[in-house]
């Protein structure tokens, strides 16, 4: 076993080490340190010691809060929640672009090789409205037609112009 140095009083970053915390599974040290902001934190020694770990995590949140506050474009759409698609607890988003995953060419429809047949699936507003297989692609894809005209056209039309913005499929 190699000798154990003693960090008890260094300062790293923003931590000062304050105290052996025992070990970890590895056989590492951990160590108490409190960092400049108040928070105390439980660090592995070995990441102290290079350097991976220099705060109790406020480091990483204040450089990400600088490089927002100096982006334009961040800062005219903070806020702006329509963006993300998200209307009425719904992300209509989903509804008028294709993921690039996808690959049966219809949103919502795939194909199941377990059981050898296409599943048609529909989520409004957190909820799984339709999960249904179907052996032929077409019938899925009606399914998911009608389910979309039955629950998403009333919100899509009420949100134009937003879904607009995003594109169609």
């Amino acid at each position: 076993m190699t000798k154990q140095i003693d960090m008890t009083g260094r300062r790293i970053g923003r931590l000062t080490v304050l105290a052996a915390a025992g070990r970890m599974k590895n056989g590492n040290r951990r160590w108490l340190c409190r960092c400049d902001c108040g928070n105390e934190v439980t660090v592995d020694g070995y990441a102290l010691r290079v350097g991976t770990v220099k705060s109790c995590g406020c480091l990483r949140r204040d450089a990400s809060k600088q490089t927002a506050r100096a982006n334009p474009a961040f800062l005219a759409n903070v806020g702006n929640s329509a963006l993300w698609g998200t209307v009425a607890g719904t992300n209509l988003r989903t509804f008028v672009s294709m993921r690039a995953t996808n690959r049966s060419g219809v949103t919502g429809v795939s194909y199941d090789n377990t059981c050898g047949k296409w599943i048609a699936r529909l989520y409004f507003r957190g909820r799984l409205v339709l999960n249904k297989s179907f052996w032929r692609f077409d019938e899925a894809v009606q399914a998911r037609r009608l389910a979309e005209k039955h629950y998403v056209t009333p919100l899509l039309e009420q949100y134009e112009p937003l879904v607009k913005q995003w594109g169609t499929k």
